[in-house]
C-alpha cells in the first residue's frame, strides 16, 4: 500500500499543477469595456478605462492598460499594482497631455501572462 501512495503522489502532483496553469490560461485577454475622457485644462485630460478579465491572482492579472495617439505612439500609461480578482469590471484613471493634433486615442490593455491584447477601445478627443 506505501509503494502504490509514492506512485500516485507524482501523478497527483502532475494533475494539481496541470489543473494551475489551465486556469491561469483560461483567464484570457484583459479587455477595455468602456472609457471616457475629460479635459482638465492646459492640453491635459483624465482617461477613465474600464478593465474587464478574469484575474486569477498573481499568477495572471490585469497589470497595465496605455493610451495610445492615433500612430500607436503611447501617450500614458495606468500601472495596476495588484490583481482585482472579485471586483470585475473595475475603472481606473490617469492624467494625461494629449497634444491638439490627436483627434482619437486608443485605449489598449495589458496582463501578466498574455501581455496586451484583447479588446481595445478608441475614442474621440474633445478638445477644447
Amino acid at each position: 500500500m506505501k509503494l502504490l501512495r509514492l506512485f500516485a503522489l507524482p501523478g497527483l502532483m502532475a494533475v494539481l499543477l496541470t489543473a494551475t496553469a489551465w486556469t491561469t490560461a483560461y483567464a484570457g485577454e484583459v479587455d477595455v469595456i468602456d472609457v471616457t475622457i475629460e479635459s482638465i485644462g492646459d492640453g491635459k485630460f483624465r482617461v477613465n478605462a474600464t478593465l474587464n478579465h478574469d484575474d486569477t491572482g498573481w499568477d495572471h492579472y490585469a497589470n497595465r492598460w496605455d493610451v495610445l495617439d492615433e500612430s500607436g505612439n503611447v501617450l500614458g500609461v495606468r500601472e495596476l499594482a495588484h490583481p482585482h480578482v472579485n471586483e470585475m469590471p473595475f475603472t481606473r484613471s490617469v492624467r494625461v497631455s494629449i497634444p491638439a493634433s490627436v483627434k482619437t486615442i486608443t485605449v489598449r490593455a495589458n496582463d501578466s501572462v498574455h501581455a496586451t491584447g484583447g479588446k481595445t477601445f478608441e475614442i474621440a478627443v474633445p478638445h477644447p
